[in-house]
């Protein structure tokens, strides 16, 4: 590599070193190790254009060490993303555009939201996944329209945690060679030494996933980087993994191979150090020389001569292929359900007792017909979840336009991938059960965050799961997940609540959703109606202008709570039950709605559920009470159980006249 091209790689670690100092608060020692690889592939490897970073043939990076975020800052800078000088000044300050760790949506060129150690990773074989997708389904010969890579870097954390070898593991297995693991090896964490609780043969264990292992003894050698890239690139059957031995910190002499790079300022005598060890031509913060600006939008603009030779290409094959033009935008298309809350057929179902987890999987295979971009699956449980696409292939290393996916029992990759599907434009989804969505918390949590419409799909959704007991009867989970910002959190009674659900799933373009079922069957209810959208209503009034209670419940504990409500009636107490699928849906109507669903002036409520009862608190007030689980079940049928427990209409009536006492 040229001196330039020396100088360009250092641009990064002094733009990320003075950002830190600035801030007085960051991780150096990431930008300062990575700043060759970087350089080398956004500078000579990668496809992206600056004046359109949304370019869908662009190769996508994910940065998965999302502490060292000045790195990608000060290469969107550079490369002309938008970020300004100014902008680097003001990183990790109030309303800046360089947050702490890179945020989807808030800064122009970052893919992901990252931090969490490892998402980064799972989320990219997500959209190394959607990308073989979408290539097997229309590339056609002379017309690789989908054609593009996925890189995603990341450091020992990030190998540490579970779930990158989750997601390793299965992208191994699909062969999906557009996905190439950029290892930043330092051998460095927070505590020292990797040493001290990392001596794993790393590239042993991805041999073993199915990787090409490609090992650069010299993470700083420009043209063995560049040499190691395009190996990657030329492995068409297999995801490759590239072992860069790197310095942490480096250019910073007293800092450089240390812990103390990693999570601190290198203080400003070490950043004139750095600067001087270098040859940086001035120690004026911030400064980068107009040649190394040159530099930079002449790399620039050959990203927008790559876009321009695709832009062609598409526009002939869009020519050529009309039909197949057309479909790839309704893949793409969030807006494309928006119709079904008027179609008839959607909302038909029999008038019987069924699960709701079977309701959702009659509903699954019907919105799928009109979502073509719906890509997903289950955490090896799609029998019991009832979560795959009837009539629909196997997404598999052979066969890349399967609309289902096999995840294994690898929940917490599901949720990351199901995010990458997601990140990549299509709409991805996940399955498990219910209390098994504590593995896919922080995943959904991100999703939240980012403002993404990931579905997940929990069944068996309370003590109904019967003989396998309270390791397998979630309690706790629904507050937990109600407690998320953000996040739709559906426990439907019937059928008609459970295509509300998923109508509300597939038409979100901001909000994740979960999906929480029943194992057992559930009567539908007179009642019951698309008011499900609006999160709470009454599916079955008081007589009375204003009733004598108000019984709130959510899925199976509402046809206990109408079954309840008759046995009031005959003792002359009359109730309104008010189902409620989805609190945080309820909390976005207008205030004027939700008056009329809980009227202030009825102050004797009780809620009604299955699971904990926090949360429940600011719905019944100080006068009403609760009706729920108080610890965790038992293994015993699931009628013996709701028994037990007090579910029961009996009971739920008693619990009334205690608070109307």
């Amino acid at each position: 590599m040229s001196n330039i091209d020396v100088m360009s790689a250092n641009a990064i670690r002094v733009l990320a070193a003075d950002a830190i100092q600035k801030a007085k608060s960051g991780h150096p020692g990431l930008p300062l190790g990575c700043a060759d690889i970087a350089y080398v592939l956004w500078g000579k490897e990668m496809n992206h254009n600056p004046k359109n970073p949304d370019w869908r043939n662009r190769d996508r990076f994910i940065l998965s060490g999302g502490h060292g975020s000045t790195l990608l800052y000060s290469l969107l800078h550079l490369f002309g993303y938008g970020l300004k000088k100014e902008d680097l000044m003001q990183f990790r300050q109030m309303d800046s555009l360089t947050p702490g760790h890179p945020e989807y949506r808030h800064t122009k060129g970052v893919e992901a939201t990252t931090g969490p150690l490892g998402q980064g990773m799972a989320m990219a074989v997500g959209m190394a996944m959607a990308e073989k997708h979408m290539a097997a389904k229309y590339n056609r010969d002379g017309y690789k329209v989908f054609d593009h890579f996925t890189y995603v870097l990341g450091g020992d954390g990030c190998m540490m945690e579970g779930i990158s070898s989750e997601a390793f593991s299965l992208a191994g297995t699909l062969g999906l060679g557009k996905l190439i693991v950029l290892y930043d090896s330092n051998n460095i964490t927070i505590e020292g030494s990797t040493d001290i609780a990392f001596a794993e043969d790393v590239e042993k264990r991805f041999e073993g996933f199915g990787f090409q292992t490609i090992i650069v003894e010299n993470g700083h050698d420009m043209d063995a980087i560049a040499k190691a890239i395009e190996q990657a690139k030329a492995c068409e059957d297999k995801p490759s993994f590239i072992m860069f031995k790197t310095k942490i910190g480096k250019g910073c002499p007293a800092k450089e191979g240390s812990a103390k790079a990693h999570g601190e300022p290198l203080g400003d005598e070490n950043v004139l150090a750095l600067k001087e060890n270098i040859g940086w031509p001035s120690t004026e913060p911030f400064f980068v020389p107009d040649e190394v600006y040159a530099n930079y939008a002449s790399l620039a603009e050959n990203g927008a001569k790559a876009e321009d030779a695709w832009n062609k290409l598409y526009a002939e094959y869009c020519a050529k292929y009309p039909e197949l033009k057309k479909a790839i935008e309704d893949d793409f298309n969030l807006d494309i359900a928006k119709d079904l809350i008027n179609n008839e057929e959607y909302w038909k179902f029999e008038d019987k007792a069924e699960a709701t987890r079977k309701l959702s999987g009659m509903a699954l295979n019907r919105v799928k017909e009109y979502v073509p971009g719906l890509f997903g699956g289950s955490a090896d449980l799609a029998p019991s979840n009832i979560s795959d696409m009837k009539n629909e292939p196997f997404f598999s290393k052979e066969d890349g336009t399967g609309r289902n996916i096999h995840y294994g029992v690898r929940e917490q990759a599901m949720a990351a991938i199901a995010n990458g599907i997601t990140l990549y434009g299509l709409r991805g989804y996940g399955a498990t059960f219910f209390v098994f969505s504590d593995y896919t918390k922080p995943m959904a949590r991100l999703a939240s965050l980012m403002k993404i419409p990931t579905a997940f799909i929990f069944t068996h959704d309370s003590i109904g799961v019967g003989e396998d007991g309270p390791t397998h009867e979630p309690i706790e989970q629904a507050a937990m997940w109600r407690a998320l910002p953000n996040f739709h959190m559906f426990r439907p009674c019937d059928a008609t609540e459970t295509l509300a659900a998923w109508y509300s799933a597939v038409t979100s373009k901001n909000t994740p959703t979960g999906l929480v079922l029943t194992r057992q069957n559930l009567p539908q209810i007179a009642g019951s109606s698309k008011d499900a959208l609006k999160g709470a209503y009454v599916i079955q009034d008081s007589e009375k202008a204003t009733p004598d209670a108000i019984i709130i419940a959510t899925g199976s504990e509402v046809s206990i709570s109408v079954k309840a409500k008759e046995l009031l009636k005959a003792e002359g107490i009359d109730v309104r039950v008010v189902s409620m699928p989805c609190m945080d849906l309820f909390e976005e109507q207008s205030a004027e709605y939700k008056e009329s669903v809980l009227p202030k002036s009825v102050r004797a409520r009780v809620a009604v559920e299955a699971l904990s009862d926090f949360g429940w608190g600011k719905y019944v007030g100080l006068d009403g009470a609760t009706l729920c689980m108080e610890g965790f079940g038992a293994s015993a049928p699931q009628n013996l159980l709701f028994e037990k427990f007090g579910f029961t209409a009996e009971n739920v009536a008693a619990k009334v006249k205690s608070v109307l006492k």
